[in-house]
């Protein structure tokens, strides 16, 4: 059962109004959301106007506004005719992938990831994980998901909130449980954000796990938190820190170096050469958030300058656009690009 577009027999000028007919009450009831809050962030983001008569919605406004409308509540519907839910994070990527863009990502032939053509929309991308599917949500996004399958080496650079390190990931934990690799690797720089710490208390696990905490906050989005604990202690799952990668060679694995700009060229190029047979490898960091001590130059930085040129390894950049935490974050990042001084 499919949605309908009608058109008004009640109105002498239709020219800036379209209807969408919609054969489930109960779904779109959904769709709409608690007291019409859907519909609300659509006409905020879209400029137009949803009017809702019985089971139909009137959408008012400019051509090119009526189409993306359109095209958001007809895929978000036949989301709802599939069994899922419609959130607020679904809605956020339906806006932002509705916007015109280039020809659809090629399949990349790795059955964790599963491109699908909603109604009115176009192909979007699902990762399979144990406690959720994930969904990119900007262009930016899917291209980076993409990149990290069809690559044994990708590197993903832009600011904090882009999905950067979640996403790679997540791509970790699909890669694993489709049976591809064999370990999960997680790795970042222990180094201080402009504070001085101390000693810390504790063994050595104790003293570097306030570093990784980010790393196991993603981990803990994807797999059960006991599935978690089980793969740590069977070393199928290492989170450490990067000091600790030196001589191993890493086979097998999906590896993950997170906040790269805080590791040193050395320190970058010790990493990069652990890459063994049958492993990917991600690097993920923000060029605006080095670290490190001044003077001492960003290991990112060389490995983008030096790297750049060779064709099997991906560069995916993000930029303030690509922000899905809270809206402020993206203007917070904008305002501070925008100041030479910082």
């Amino acid at each position: 059962m499919g949605i309908s577009m009608l058109t008004p027999a009640n109105r002498a000028d239709t020219s800036h109004e379209s209807v969408l007919e919609f054969p489930d009450n109960r779904l779109l009831i959904d769709l709409c959301g608690q007291h019409d809050r859907n519909l609300a962030t659509i006409e905020k983001f879209l400029t137009v106007q949803i009017l809702r008569r019985g089971n139909r919605l009137s959408l008012i406004g400019d051509k090119a506004g009526r189409s993306r409308a359109a095209d958001v509540l007809s895929s978000l519907y036949t989301r709802l005719e599939t069994g899922r839910s419609v959130e607020a994070g679904d809605i956020d990527r339906e806006l932002r992938m509705s916007a015109p863009a280039a020809d659809p990502l090629r399949s990349s032939g790795a059955e964790q990831i599963e491109l699908f053509r909603g109604e009115g929309s176009a192909s979007r991308m699902e990762l399979k994980t144990r406690r959720k599917l994930v969904e990119p949500r900007t262009e930016a996004q899917k291209a980076y998901v993409k990149a990290l399958f069809d690559h044994e080496l990708a590197f993903g650079i832009g600011p904090a909130g882009t999905g950067k390190t979640y996403l790679a990931v997540a791509v970790g934990v699909s890669m694993f449980l489709g049976g591809h690799v064999d370990k999960i690797i997680l790795s970042r720089p222990a180094v201080e954000a402009g504070e001085r710490l101390g000693f810390l208390p504790g063994d050595m696990k104790e003293k570097v796990d306030p570093y990784m905490q980010p790393l196991y906050d993603a981990l803990n989005d994807f797999l059960p938190a006991k599935q978690v604990q089980k793969m740590l202690e069977e070393k199928v799952i290492e989170i450490a820190p990067l000091a600790f990668m030196r001589g191993r060679t890493l086979s097998n694995a999906f590896c993950v170096l997170d906040e790269a700009q805080n590791a040193t060229t050395m320190q970058m190029k010790m990493f990069l050469t652990r890459l063994g047979e049958g492993s990917r490898m991600v690097i993920t960091g923000d060029r605006t958030q080095v670290d490190l001590p001044k003077g001492v130059p960003s290991g990112l930085a060389d490995a983008e300058r030096l790297l750049k040129g060779i064709k099997k390894i991906s560069f995916n950049y993000f930029t303030a656009k690509d922000v899905v935490r809270h809206p402020l974050v993206a203007a917070i990042i904008e305002a501070y690009d925008g100041d030479l001084s910082v």
